[in-house]
């Protein structure tokens, strides 16, 4: 640790700069390089790095301590940046990027508070196995404890939630030939070289002078032809070698059995587990974050109204359950299914199992997994199975379509289930839908049917927080290039609006449908509604607010159109909303029945979807 001597302290206050540029004793007049030079040097080092092992976007908060790498992303060209002003918002922004493109964005942020911020957005990050590197910049060592301003303990901030963390130290001249190393290996560890894609954390300490020259410093030089410095080599995408054979013949997959397929977002490519399922004799029950939401014979879609119907529910208890991908957020669904025996396929070995009941866990990519049971299968001939047991779930498929259709139906009613079945209908094939946690993520899973060529439907499920959605969004959109939707309520709306401040200059075609019940809607589904006065139950929990929405977004310099969905209805509005903001983005502001009748809404076409199913048993 190079600590200043007296003479150099002295020289800072006279403000001569720390720059040791003088000619070197015995160095004919070279100039040696500064601190200011070394760390332009250090992270002109890191972008370079990162770009050959993929990285191609940052987002980068105004600070003046993280002053050196900010510059060096900005300078290298082949990375978009992304300035944003709230480090929350940039956190979330970044893991948007992340979750549309599979690669780790960069998000480089200041010390102190600021670094803090970013906590939420790497609790996401980790628990959604989202590619991210998080760049902390740090006062040096001499400043910690003594009192300096905006200095923070930064070591190890984000505790067990990174997959890797390093603080390199002030970038020195001995050190240089570990920069690309480090480069390489956050850039590895966040995309999942050793396990699970994730966050990685580099805090990385800077003195003054903060600017300095990049060439003066020296960079080392890199791998020949751009190779990244160092690669990781991926895990084999194939189970063990008989394990898919011993599983279909005598196993937990043996198509005698009665079973289903569970299939969310990280499933794996939509042919192969439809092979499965038809080699199986298998429904699958498609979560709408996996690509399967789509109109064939094999898929469920409307699982989560189907097993509210006792009378169903009863008939078709599964006696295994193949996951594949995400669970579902229905606790219905989670509910019926956990009593079977459980096979869990995971890329990444991760323990996903709330209820502690996996017969087996396979540490496979999916769609390897389904490539070898499916062959496997197929070569025993025909599933000796029950061949009712498929028949009749898609049988109940499609009288539970019919049902929510006529529920739903234009004049007849509208509210949040209708506003997220006509969502999912209108949004053009080839578009991001990104939908928030509570409600939303709910009302398109029960209620967004299968469509020919689904928009693809992104959340954050690995907290299931509220907060940071819009931001996620923007990120979406920055990455995707495509036009991209994001539905949210009205408390996560406001929980995230940060998001809208400062997007307008690089604004992506992003469109922002506030569904506005007056506040938080999904707790008048659970048990404190009916167990407290209304008074206590909407100060705690409904939260009800009275800004008017569309002012705030249009203060922000947001296009605003608003939809009133309380008086009929008519849908017009919505589509007609949807496409005018589609080219350039904006807000629709819906306005919608109160809580109290969003939960009769819920309940009525649940109860229709019932009714149905007994007049077809």
């Amino acid at each position: 640790m190079a600590w200043r001597t007296g003479a150099e302290r002295t020289d800072r206050r006279r403000g001569v700069s720390a720059r040791a540029d003088a000619p070197g004793e015995g160095d004919g007049g070279t100039a040696a390089p500064g601190v200011g030079d070394l760390q332009a040097a250090f992270c002109a080092t890191l972008v370079d790095e990162w770009v050959r092992c993929g990285l191609s976007h940052a987002v980068v908060c105004p600070g003046s301590r993280s002053t050196p790498l900010a510059l060096a992303l900005a300078a290298d060209g082949r990375i978009a940046v992304h300035v944003r002003l709230d480090e929350r918002s940039a956190g979330f922004t970044a893991v948007g990027i992340g979750l549309a493109t599979g690669s780790p964005a960069a998000v480089v942020v200041t010390s102190g508070t600021a670094a803090a911020e970013l906590h939420a957005a790497v609790l996401e990050a980790d628990l959604a196995a989202v590619p991210l590197l998080v760049c902390t910049a740090d006062r040096p060592p001499e400043l910690h404890d003594v009192g300096a301003p905006q200095t923070a303990d930064q070591t190890r901030l984000f505790g067990v939630a990174v997959r890797w963390f390093a603080d390199p130290g002030v970038p020195a001249g001995e050190a240089r030939h570990a920069w690309r190393s480090l480069a390489a290996r956050s850039l590895s560890a966040a995309s999942g070289g050793s396990g699970a894609p994730g966050p990685v954390h580099l805090n990385l300490p800077f003195r003054e002078p903060l600017l300095g020259s990049a060439d003066v410093g020296g960079m080392p030089e890199g791998r020949p032809d751009g190779r990244p410095w160092h690669t990781v080599a991926a895990p084999p995408a194939v189970p063990p070698p008989g394990l898919a054979r011993a599983l279909v013949t005598r196993g937990l997959l043996d198509r005698s059995r009665r079973g289903v397929i569970s299939a969310g977002a990280g499933c794996g490519r939509p042919e192969g587990v439809l092979a499965l399922a038809r080699a199986l004799g298998w429904p699958v029950l498609a979560d709408p974050r996996s690509p399967l939401r789509t109109d064939v014979p094999e898929v469920v879609a409307t699982a989560d109204s189907l097993l509210r119907a006792e009378a169903f529910a009863e008939a078709h208890r599964p006696e295994v359950v193949l996951r594949l991908g995400a669970r579902w957020a229905s606790k219905v669904v989670a509910a019926h299914l956990a009593p079977a025996d459980q096979v869990v396929v995971d890329p990444t070995g991760r323990w996903s199992d709330p209820e502690l009941a996996a017969d087996l866990v396979v540490r496979s990519d999916p769609g390897g997994f389904c490539r070898a049971v499916a062959a496997a299968a197929s070569a025993g001939g025909a599933p000796s199975g029950s061949a009712r047991w498929a028949a009749s779930w898609r049988e109940a498929e499609a009288v539970g379509r019919a049902a929510i259709d006529a529920a739903l139906a234009p004049g007849e009613s509208w509210g949040e289930p209708a506003l997220a079945r006509r969502l999912v209908a209108a949004l053009p094939g080839g578009s991001d839908l990104v939908v928030s946690s509570s409600m939303p993520v709910r009302d398109v899973e029960a209620f967004g049917l299968p469509r020919h060529e689904p928009p693809r439907v992104l959340a954050n499920r690995g907290v299931n927080g509220i907060d940071g959605v819009v931001s996620t969004a923007l990120g979406v959109a920055l990455a995707s290039a495509r036009p991209t939707t994001v539905l949210v309520g009205d408390l996560a709306f406001l929980h995230d609006v940060s998001a809208l401040v400062g997007a307008g200059r690089e604004r992506p075609p992003l469109t922002v449908v506030v569904a506005d019940n007056g506040g938080g809607g999904i707790f008048s589904f659970l048990p404190q509604a009916g167990a407290l006065a209304p008074e206590p139950f909407e100060r705690l929990f409904g939260t009800p607010q009275d800004h008017d929405l569309a002012a705030v977004a249009a203060g922000f310099g947001w296009p605003v159109v608003r939809v009133d969905g309380t008086a009929d209805g008519r849908l017009a509005g919505l589509e007609a909303a949807l496409a005018r903001c589609r080219a350039s983005g904006g807000v629709v502001h819906v306005r919608l029945p109160d809580r109290e009748e969003n939960v009769r809404l819920h309940a009525a076409v649940h109860q229709a979807v019932a009714a149905a199913l007994a007049v077809g048993s």
